[in-house]
Formats: structure tokens, sequence, C-alpha cells
């Protein structure tokens, strides 16, 4: 893949994680974090509503489907990845109490439509 490939996805992520952030506030989440990292990895955004800590992964695609669809690349590894740095992040911030979630948000991009189109899913796994 070369850089300048790479750079485009990098981008297109952060731009998906933006609006996810985005529309999470404007539903009335209290966002805790953004890109939070541990040894094993990173979480996109990870929120509160409800009494209830919500660990949310972004995926962001364009509608070529060349890779499968934003909601196909949440597969089982990175499932357990994500339980994964949730369950270090819990023990970190002592969260042995508090219920949690995990969400996908997908943000489709396309440069036909200015608006994306964004997918919350909750409870997705």
């Amino acid at each position: 893949m070369s850089k300048l490939h790479k750079d485009d996805r990098k981008m297109l992520g952060k731009q998906g994680e933006e609006l996810a952030f985005n529309y999470l506030v404007r539903q009335e989440y209290r966002i805790i974090e953004r890109n939070w990292r541990c040894r094993s990895g990173e979480i996109d955004i990870i929120a509160e509503k409800s009494n209830k800590l919500i660990f949310v992964e972004v995926r962001t695609r364009r509608p070529s489907n060349r890779f499968g669809t934003a909601v196909e690349s949440v597969n089982f590894r990175k499932q357990a990845k994500v339980r994964e740095i949730a369950q270090f992040y819990m023990h970190r911030f002592h969260k042995y109490e508090q219920s949690i979630q995990f969400d996908v948000i997908t943000v489709e991009m396309s440069d036909s439509d200015p608006d994306p189109r964004i997918i919350h899913i909750q409870e997705a796994f």
C-alpha cells in the first residue's frame, strides 16, 4: 500500500471519527475519551449515557465496498480486541460495577453526496 493511500485512509478515518463524535454529542452522550490507548490497542470513543459506559468503534468507508461494508469490518476478531481494551479500561479506572455497552457507528462518505450517512448500531456485540 502506498504512503499516499495510507494517508488518505487515515484522513478518512479521522473525518469519520469527528462526525461520529458530533453525532453522539447531538444525541446527548457524554464523551469521556476519544482515541483512548493502552498496550492492547485503542478504542475510538468512550461515552456515557443513562448510567452506561459505552465503548464505540467507528468505521468509515467510501461506498465502493471493495473491502466489504463498514459493519462487516467489525468482525469477531475486532470485537474481541475491543472487549479486551474495554476490560483494561474498566480495571484501570475501577469501573467494576458500571454497566457497559458496545456500539458501532458506521460513516459512509460519498463524493456524490455531501451528507455522510451515519448509522449507529447500539449493543452491536
